[in-house]
């Protein structure tokens, strides 16, 4: 007989303002903790020193995870130029170097050729999978890897600064599975110049922004209390890329128990993804057709108190 996971039933999205110097899954237990939560997950892995948005999910909202993993993420990051790493960042060592240095508008013509759907090869220190080992366990043993290059889509890359010759700050707007440091990488070498990154910060992930996000210290003090809880937003700010139907009443009840569901649509396309709501809170993520939704994740929510 499985062990039944101790915690709280508590469901929904806390936006953490990662710190440099710790690890996503580190950010994730410290939550997980906090809030004495049965469950937790993360949108996302950000490096260790890496900061800003990392979008924690509790509960039932973890099962919304896949839709903010799926969406537009922002970052703004430092280019070191004149250097090229082992990491591809500054935790690394120092590799090749070059005396070269771009102008302004020889940066913003090669960054032209990192927009749109864009083939990029993971850094050697990655978490890619490798015949069944992480790369970058791999690496640090020594151990050549070839990694494939794989499909991006990038929506964004510009010039934001240039505050010396050594550095261009940039900001990227880019779908899943793309590596910030594969890019100062790629650029550098465009440029003839090699080039690392020095720091990294991710701006926003789907609907969740670091502005709104929570720090380390704010977690720690207020573990475990009523005050915390006022932080967490909504499991339906998760499904927020997709569009809303609303469930029947008798609906409703047969989604919760997995079965095709009819709903109330509106600009909903046959065959299209969504998500139903009843009284204002997530049932099912589902295939619309034909008055119904087929759910394909159930949300298992406490009912809304009626006034």
């Amino acid at each position: 007989m499985a062990r039944k996971r101790k915690g709280r039933d508590i469901s929904g999205w806390l936006v953490v303002d990662k710190p440099a110097g710790m690890t996503s899954t580190a950010v994730v237990n410290k939550v997980r903790w906090a809030f004495d939560a049965k469950k937790a997950g993360h949108a996302g892995t950000l490096d260790p020193e890496a900061t800003g948005v990392l979008a924690v999910a509790l509960g039932e909202a973890t099962k919304t995870v896949p839709f903010i993993t799926d969406a537009l993420k922002a970052y703004r990051f430092a280019v070191r130029l004149g250097q090229a790493t082992n990491t591809d960042d500054a935790e690394g060592e120092v590799i090749a170097t070059s005396e070269a240095r771009p102008e302004d508008d020889e940066i913003k013509e090669a960054l032209n050729r990192f927009v749109g759907e864009i083939m990029q090869v993971p850094p050697k220190f990655s978490a890619v999978k490798i015949d069944g080992q992480r790369a970058y366990k791999l690496a640090r043993e020594g151990e050549e890897v070839e990694i494939e290059a794989r499909p991006l889509w990038v929506e964004e890359l510009v010039m934001i600064d240039r505050p010396d010759p050594n550095t261009v700050i940039l900001e990227m707007t880019c779908g899943k599975g793309g590596y910030v440091r594969a890019i100062a990488r790629d650029l550098g070498e465009a440029l003839g110049c090699h080039g690392h990154v020095t720091w990294l910060r991710r701006l926003w992930s789907g609907p969740f922004e670091a502005g709104d996000g929570v720090d380390i210290d704010t977690i720690d003090q207020l573990a475990k209390s009523p005050e915390l809880d006022s932080y967490l937003r909504p499991l339906e700010e998760g499904l927020a890329e997709l569009p809303e139907v609303r469930a029947t009443d008798q609906g409703a009840a047969r989604l919760r128990n997995g079965n095709p569901g009819m709903v109330i649509a509106h600009d909903v396309e046959y065959g299209e993804e969504c998500w139903a709501s009843y009284q204002g809170q997530a049932v099912a993520v589902g295939i619309f057709k034909a008055g119904e939704l087929h759910p394909s994740r159930v949300f298992n929510l406490p009912p809304v108190e009626q006034d």
